[in-house]
């Protein structure tokens, strides 16, 4: 009896509590270009009656040092190849996401990058991670954006700005940052 019961969560129970959902509290991991994996903060998934699950994000502040960068303050991680600075996205929104649609939780993942020499914030230096669903959960991609795009409020609030058009796909490893992790 006790093997079929093994056997029984082995084949049916195990795969439901190992799969990843969009529920409960979350990890989001900086993968830097040397392999090493620095959390930076937490996004909690609440489902929702539609399928759908709201999401607030936390970044965890202690990980960042401030920078006064273009007359305004940053949460940025460090290293002596790149600073990479997290860029709050600045407007109201759904902060919803689904199993088809991520677009407003990578909204909330934006971050600008320099040189450490660099002075001031170069906000066309932006990076959005276009997630993907992994079997450990979801992994941020980075692409090219202008994040000059946001310093004015987008005429429709409820449709996230940065369409694939306005993404440019980077080489691998051209940045320090060269993955998000959500796990």
């Amino acid at each position: 009896m006790t093997k079929f019961l093994t056997l029984l969560f082995l084949l049916v129970l195990a795969p439901m509590v190992s799969a990843w959902e969009l529920s409960g509290i979350k990890t989001i991991s900086a993968l830097t270009r040397d392999q090493q994996i620095i959390p930076i903060g937490t996004v909690e998934f609440k489902p929702l009656a539609n399928g759908s699950s709201g999401f607030t994000l936390t970044m965890d502040h202690t990980r960042f040092t401030d920078h006064f960068l273009s007359m305004k303050e940053f949460k940025c991680l460090e290293s002596t190849e790149e600073v990479v600075c997290h860029v709050p996205y600045p407007y109201k929104n759904p902060a919803v996401v689904s199993e088809q649609n991520y677009a407003w939780l990578e909204h909330h993942l934006l971050f600008l990058f320099k040189q450490p020499r660099d002075f001031g914030a170069k906000l066309w230096n932006g990076s959005y991670y276009r997630l993907e669903r992994d079997e450990l959960g979801l992994v941020g991609i980075p692409q090219a954006v202008d994040l000059n795009l946001i310093s004015a409020p987008p005429e429709d609030l409820n449709t996230p700005p940065y369409g694939a058009a306005l993404r440019d796909d980077i080489a691998v490893g051209s940045h320090w940052i060269s993955r998000l992790l959500i796990r």
